[in-house]
């Protein structure tokens, strides 16, 4: 079969499915499948495609209309213009993370940091991490999570990235594994945020696929942020930053969690690129 002819039944079928985009989503499919990079694969439409590609497309394409992420697909997601490896024992990177990053980056160029590490609560897989590791390279970076799958995917991505002389990787449910001195200049977290109630009404590719403890937070999706508000600050550094992404429906009420601890000043919220409330930000006093 002629890649053309592939590439746009393909597109009918993911759309006919309900999945947004499916002209990016059949070319990075089949672009995955035949090894091309983006330009390459649309260079190449007229050539033919051999039958064991074709049967190879054809089972990832069967995945995917069962809404299973393009990314646990391929096993790979760009973050950070890096590439990543993930897998079902991890949440996907997103855009909106980024975003995060790239507030904290602004903020130490600002206002600087005191001396001291750097600590990255869920690290999933980390990406976070390895971002946080290239970008203020002369410092150490923890990184906790509660899953051990999840950090054999995260020490995998930080292998791959050249950070591990720079990176410790610890098991623990947020810090109950870290003695509680003043250490770290920075902390960041991504943490669970989804209220348990409103899981079902997620996307089928989050709901059905992603971890559900990386995702849900209990009935009002704020049990974990409640629990990084009282163990965090004995762990910072006075001056030290703490960034954390929040859902956009959060904003007062994890102002009103934090404003409760003496320990955090400079409470503020900031908006994502959509103009919602995304990326809160504290200071230790």
């Amino acid at each position: 079969m002629i890649l053309k002819q592939l590439y746009l039944e393909s597109v009918q079928r993911l759309a006919d499915a309900g999945i947004a985009e499916s002209e990016v989503e059949a070319a990075l499919l089949l672009g995955h499948v035949l090894s091309y990079s983006r330009t390459q694969f649309f260079l190449a439409l007229e050539q033919e495609i051999s039958p064991q590609q074709f049967s190879l497309f054809n089972q990832l394409l069967s995945r995917r209309l069962t809404r299973e992420p393009l990314a646990y697909i391929t096993g790979e997601q760009e973050f950070w213009s890096l590439p990543f490896a993930v897998s079902r024992k991890v949440l996907i990177p997103r855009p909106e993370t980024e975003e995060l990053l790239e507030k904290i980056f602004a903020s130490v160029r600002q206002d600087g940091l005191p001396p001291g590490p750097v600590l990255d609560l869920g690290v999933g897989s980390g990406a976070i991490t390895v971002v946080l590791a290239r970008e203020l390279a002369d410092r150490l970076v923890f990184g906790v999570d509660l899953s051990l799958s999840a950090l054999g995917v995260a020490q995998g991505n930080i292998w791959r990235h050249q950070v591990q002389p720079r990176v410790l990787l610890l098991n623990a449910d947020w810090l109950t594994a870290i003695k509680q001195e003043k250490r770290f200049a920075l902390v960041v977290s991504n943490p669970p945020y989804i209220a348990t109630t409103a899981m079902e009404t997620l996307q089928p590719e989050v709901r059905d696929f992603e971890p559900h403890r990386a995702l849900s937070a209990g009935v009002d999706g704020l049990s974990d942020i409640r629990a990084l508000a009282a163990q965090v600050h004995p762990v910072m550094l006075a001056g030290g930053l703490f960034f954390m992404e929040i859902g956009a429906d959060q904003q007062e009420a994890v102002l009103k969690i934090f404003s409760s601890f003496p320990e955090y000043d400079r409470l503020q919220v900031h908006p994502d690129l959509a103009g919602l409330p995304r990326i809160f930000q504290a200071r230790r006093c």
